[in-house]
């Protein structure tokens, strides 16, 4: 491990072939959307018997989504990728500590038993255990996720060094037990010693799985006092029970934290960004890591290096005075072979986030990041501000929090800093301090993870980095049902949507902080949901509508602009191809992320930006919607065969119904007039739109008109999906004529 030569601990790969493609690609398509453009826009210069409104609002939609692709060609200016060499850091002794930020909030809808099996990966991460520090933040304030806590630290006793002693890889207990013998890794796989003990390991598991479910069946689960109860804060050590516990054991074991902030219906807690800055305080008076791992509950260590390959950019002297983060992706252990969902996210971590990184950095991406304390404290004090009362004005009153902020602070346990961490977290301690607007995770949008990265930390002169490892270093759990998979998107899209109309717009507040590229990285990122719920919604209902009354909006197949339209549609198809096939996914996988894409315009887009607006002019408050993490067996069984589970809000069932049946139908009339009217080169790409839309989204039309199962669209939706259609189509056909 030692430092022998100057040796880099990483090196950042820029691929100058891609870069060629995507350039190439992106003036290309500039030049043929600009044809596309000046067609539309001299149509207002010509007589025509073509109505001017749905004209317009086509015009708009084709501007709207030629700004939102000009945005997203920055992330494909210069893609890179990194390679780390972690046996070249320092070592153990030299390297900084890490304190692991885990949150939870309900444990109905996280089991306790996988918030567990993230706790006890965490804690067995190839690192210094004496350097390492484990808090996990229950919002729910539930005695089931105490007890459990209390459980896993029985358990970690046996399960870290057996991990350590045989070089286990996947350090979930139950992603381990849960594989096939020879997917693990194990490297004393076959050894007869290694055999035993991983059958007495496997036995505990066993012991403690049964004895945290027996808490959540008898016990306090916390349901009753969810936004109503005290702060507890408990360092979990050796239980009361008299397991025997060696001394060469105890040396292995990292600090176990449990916090659950005080919570009052009178207060304000501001969702999960509370939670991380009362972790913040906490662990600043008990441990005060230099760096931070942030978890989500149920993303669990898959590789136990994560730590030290985060170290080779962070111990970087060149790199390190600017550099906040070093962000993993988001992968997942639960999604299908077909991903009908688009859960695992391709284009955001395989694509998209490359780009990101070869600029000034990706965004903080709410999980599987390892960050710099100290980009977190704001501006003043990453310049050594060390004025007092400005620090105490700044965050809070508490004496021992304001000397962990001046260096050369040494937490020590056995003093009154645990005292000090019911003040740290209770629901008053941030009333008149900057928590949650220039300090900690700030709070004006409920995507905490994407306005910090970006108000708080790119445009503070920041940077940051995207390690992609062959190995996935945390996986968590992907949707797996539509229900969960849009009430996520609105949840996502609101808070995005929050940020893109306040004044830290990206492409008004981020111009003069940061490289122009990032801003639009940023900007793409927050205006996107608009952009496609108005692109989605006009494209989806105008062309269809004008071509039941035998209306054309595009040119015809002898106009040489159809062959613009014709060339900007293929070469967009050609380029997601492209991406698709490079990534190592499939056509089919390509057809997924269409359908979703539609899905997700039309209503989690759609539903966020209404939210945002309404939020924006005080006609509702603010709302946190948890992902459920509990496996229903239909819907489970469902997924995996490929075949979609409707059951879900009528609110997201009914507009995308109507959509289908609207473009089923303008379908349906098309096709007559082309054989009856002989009007095919008039209308071919209106025809030829909902045909696509159709095909794309057959599953929709099989859920309605096909299955018999209870994951089919309810006939009452259809019904009320085909009057919505109806009615659109009358008073669209008397506006538009």
């Amino acid at each position: 491990m030692d430092q022998s030569s100057n040796a880099p601990m990483h090196l950042c790969h820029v691929n100058k072939l891609t870069i060629l493609i995507n350039r190439t690609y992106t003036v290309i398509y500039s030049v043929a959307l600009s044809f596309l453009l000046y067609y539309r826009a001299s149509f207002f210069f010509h007589d025509t018997k073509t109505p001017i409104l749905p004209s317009l609002i086509v015009f708009a939609a084709e501007l709207v989504s030629s700004f939102e692709w000009l945005l997203i060609q920055a992330y494909r200016w210069r893609p890179v990728s990194r390679t780390v060499f972690p046996e070249r850091l320092p070592e153990d002794d030299k390297l900084p500590a890490v304190d692991v930020f885990i949150c939870t909030a309900d444990p109905d809808l996280e089991p306790t038993v996988a918030v567990m099996n993230t706790v006890i990966s965490a804690m067995t991460l190839d690192y210094p255990p004496e350097k390492l520090h484990v808090y996990l933040s229950d919002d729910g304030g539930a005695d089931v996720t105490l007890n459990g806590m209390r459980e896993a630290w029985t358990f970690a006793k046996r399960w870290i060094p057996f991990c350590k002693r045989y070089n286990i890889k996947c350090r979930s207990p139950k992603a381990y037990f849960s594989a096939a013998e020879d997917e693990n890794e194990d490297g004393a796989l076959g050894v007869t010693d290694f055999i035993q003990e991983r059958q007495i390991i496997q036995e505990k598991y066993e012991v403690f799985k049964e004895r945290v479910r027996e808490y959540a069946r008898h016990g306090d689960t916390g349901s009753s006092k969810r936004r109503d109860h005290s702060a507890v804060i408990e360092v979990i050590q050796e239980s009361s029970s008299n397991h025997a516990f060696e001394e060469n054991e105890a040396k292995n074991m990292p600090l176990l934290v449990y916090v659950s902030r005080e919570k009052r219906p009178s207060h304000a807690h501001h969702f999960k960004a509370g939670a991380l800055n009362v972790l913040l305080r906490v662990s600043g008076v008990i441990s005060n890591s230099p760096f931070i791992l942030g978890l989500d509950c149920d993303m669990y260590c898959n590789d136990p290096s994560s730590a030290r390959q985060a170290m080779c950019f962070h111990l970087d002297p060149k790199l390190s005075p600017t550099l906040a983060l070093v962000q993993f992706p988001h992968k997942f252990h639960n999604i299908s072979k077909n991903d009908i969902y688009d859960s695992q996210m391709r284009e955001v971590f395989s694509v998209l986030y490359q780009g990101f990184d070869g600029l000034q950095g990706p965004c903080l991406s709410g999980t599987g990041y390892y960050i710099k304390r100290l980009s977190l404290y704001g501006k003043s004090l990453k310049e050594d501000h060390k004025d007092l009362l400005e620090l105490r004005q700044y965050v809070g009153p508490s004496n021992e929090f304001v000397k962990s902020l001046l260096g050369n602070y040494n937490p020590n346990m056995e003093m009154a800093q645990l005292a000090e961490t019911q003040q740290l977290a209770s629901c008053t301690y941030e009333d008149g301090t900057k928590w949650g607007e220039e300090a900690g995770f700030l709070y004006a949008s409920v995507v905490e993870d994407y306005f910090t990265g970006f108000a708080s930390l790119h445009c503070k002169g920041w940077n940051s980095v995207y390690c992609n490892p062959p190995r996935p270093q945390f996986l968590g759990s992907g949707t797996t049902n539509l229900n969960d998979f849009l009430v996520q998107g609105t949840r996502w899209s609101s808070g995005l949507v929050d940020v893109a109309i306040s004044k830290y717009c990206p492409l008004i507040y981020g111009l003069s902080k940061m490289s122009f590229p990032e801003s639009m990285c940023y900007a793409w990122i927050a205006i996107s949901p608009i952009c496609r719920f108005f692109s989605a919604w006009c494209l989806a209902t105008i062309p269809q509508l004008c071509l039941v009354n035998g209306i054309s909006l595009y040119p015809e197949v002898s106009n040489s602009f159809f062959w613009i339209f014709s060339f900007v549609f293929l070469l967009s198809v050609l380029r997601q191809l492209y991406e698709v096939l490079t990534t190592e996914a499939s056509l089919q996988h390509w057809i997924n992320e269409q359908r979703i894409w539609m899905m997700k315009a039309v209503t989690s887009h759609l539903y966020g930006s209404l939210d945002a607006f309404m939020k924006k002019f005080g006609l509702r408050e603010a709302s946190f919607f948890l992902t459920n993490k509990v496996d229903d067996v239909e819907q489970l069984k469902r997924y995996n065969a490929g075949v979609f589970d409707f059951q879900t809000s009528p609110h997201f069932l009914v507009p995308l119904a109507s959509l289908v049946i609207l473009n089923m139908a303008s379908l349906c009339v098309g096709i007559a007039r082309v054989i009856f009217l002989g009007e095919l080169e008039k209308l071919f790409i209106q025809v030829f739109i909902p045909f696509y839309a159709v095909v794309v989204n057959y599953p929709i039309i099989e859920g309605m008109l096909v299955r018999k199962d209870s994951g089919r669209i309810p006939q009452s939706v259809t019904l009320l999906s085909a009057t919505a259609s109806i009615i659109f189509c009358v008073l669209g056909s008397v506006i538009v004529m």
